[in-house]
């Protein structure tokens, strides 16, 4: 640690308005085991260090492979260098890791995966193909910062994923499903069965295959809690980041105290949320995480923001300045983001639909952040009639506006549901996760085969 004291004293510069040092040692085990053979196997051992030195509106950022203090001491130099400024007392040599090695866990469950390819070719003849996924990491930082304390961190991670592939009238149909935490491998398999992930995955690509054409037009959607927060991660979630709020890419720029959802919405970003796959002790600048209220009561409280945002733009820090990696400056993004719960049944929300979409799982689909607009391809849905479930559908579209879709929920139950993912932005992908309970949307645009 004496050592890292060193860097932070390093990092703290004459002229400069705030830097830090970020330091990564990581490793990463991933397979693929694609129709019973594995196609992919592999691990990796990723270090090196980032320097991020902001002068003002200016950001000079550099990185170097090695996690000792000689890359250290190299990126902060380059970073001054770059910045135009005085070369200072430059710090000392050394070779050795300033980080432990990341603690290495047992194999992949490699027999357990075999056996669930199996187990699913066995449950029907029309099953085509199945692929499994496995991922595990974990990553040792250390971030020096001239505003923060020097913090130490050691971050685990494990996802499994499932897609199975069925055949039906000469047509084929994928279903797939997904379990990510934060939790180290060993954990991970305690609390989740692979089992019902395999499953989960065989049910939806048979309930595809059996599914109508979904009606089109204007008519009310409930997304279940199941179907995750993705619409409202993607449709309304980025719009409140700081970096695109201050560059006025934002709807909600000028909305600070006022109203821009239902009364019933509160939307809320937790990082601090144990083990689920977006939370994090620290940020990527050492600030320490912490539960951030976005939309109280359908008013907009804050933005999400990281060191330089909060400053460029007055903003509260709030703990969201993420990174991929040391080959990446921080930029705000979100963490676990999820719609509280609300006191509705989500059967007495579902009955009060005389005609509509229910939505069990989202898929992918595109976005304009600055205007909202958005089109969501749904991979799980079934037609209202008369308040009951009805068919299951395929090939519907979702497509509206993020601010307006927030407007228009008029019930909010009490059953969140929270789902996994990996976000993109400015060329970094992040774990997160999305959650809401199930709601009621008035209407939303239903894309389908027919009308």
């Amino acid at each position: 640690m004496d050592r890292l004291f060193d860097v932070t004293d390093a990092i703290s510069i004459p002229g400069t308005s705030f830097g830090e040092v970020f330091i990564q040692r990581s490793f990463a085990r991933h397979c693929l085991l694609d129709d019973g053979k594995f196609e992919e196997v592999s691990s990796s051992l990723t270090e090196g260090t980032g320097t991020r030195i902001v002068v003002g509106d200016r950001t000079y950022f550099t990185h170097s492979s090695g996690s000792d203090l000689s890359s250290a001491a190299f990126t902060i130099s380059d970073g001054k260098k770059r910045a135009g400024l005085s070369a200072g007392s430059p710090l000392p040599k050394g070779d050795k890791s300033l980080l432990p090695l990341p603690e290495i866990e047992e194999e992949a469950p490699f027999e357990r995966m075999r056996e669930l390819d199996k187990m699913i070719r066995k449950l029907s003849p029309k099953v085509r193909q199945v692929s499994f996924a496995w991922s595990s990491g974990a990553r040792e930082t250390a971030i020096a910062g001239s505003l923060n304390p020097l913090c130490r961190l050691s971050v685990f991670s494990t996802r499994f994923s499932a897609t199975v592939v069925v055949e039906s009238g000469g047509s084929l149909h994928s279903g797939r499903d997904v379990r990510a935490f934060s939790l180290p491998q060993e954990e991970f398999l305690r609390s989740n069965d692979l089992e019902d992930v395999a499953r989960e995955a065989f049910r939806r690509a048979v309930l595809l295959s059996e599914a109508k054409p979904c009606p089109a037009g204007v008519m009310p959607v409930v997304l279940a809690g199941a179907a995750g927060g993705t619409m409202i991660h993607e449709a309304c979630g980025h719009s409140l980041e700081a970096d695109i709020v201050l560059n006025d890419y934002s709807s909600f720029r000028d909305c600070l105290e006022k109203q821009v959802a239902s009364p019933l919405v509160s939307l809320v970003d937790d990082p601090t949320l144990p083990g689920l796959y977006g939370s994090y002790p620290f940020d990527g600048e050492g600030t320490l995480s912490r539960r951030t209220v976005l939309i109280r009561d359908g008013f907009l409280k804050s933005f999400l923001t990281d060191l330089l945002s909060s400053r460029q733009g007055g903003f509260p820090v709030t703990g969201n300045g993420r990174r991929s990696s040391f080959r990446h400056p921080p930029v705000p993004r979100m963490s676990n983001t999820f719609i509280m719960n609300g006191d509705g049944d989500p059967e007495e929300i579902i009955s009060g639909v005389d005609r509509g979409l229910l939505v069990l799982k989202m898929g992918g689909g595109e976005v304009n952040s600055t205007s909202g607009d958005f089109v969501f391809q749904v991979t799980e849905g079934y037609l209202v009639s008369k308040g009951k479930r009805s068919y299951p559908v395929r090939n519907a579209m979702l497509t509206g506006n993020g601010p307006r879709v927030l407007m228009d929920i008029d019930a909010v139950g009490n059953d969140l549901h929270f789902d996994p993912g990996v976000c993109g932005k400015s060329g970094q992908q992040v774990p997160v996760t999305d959650g809401q309970p199930t709601i009621r949307i008035r209407q939303l645009v239903v894309g389908g085969s027919r009308t």
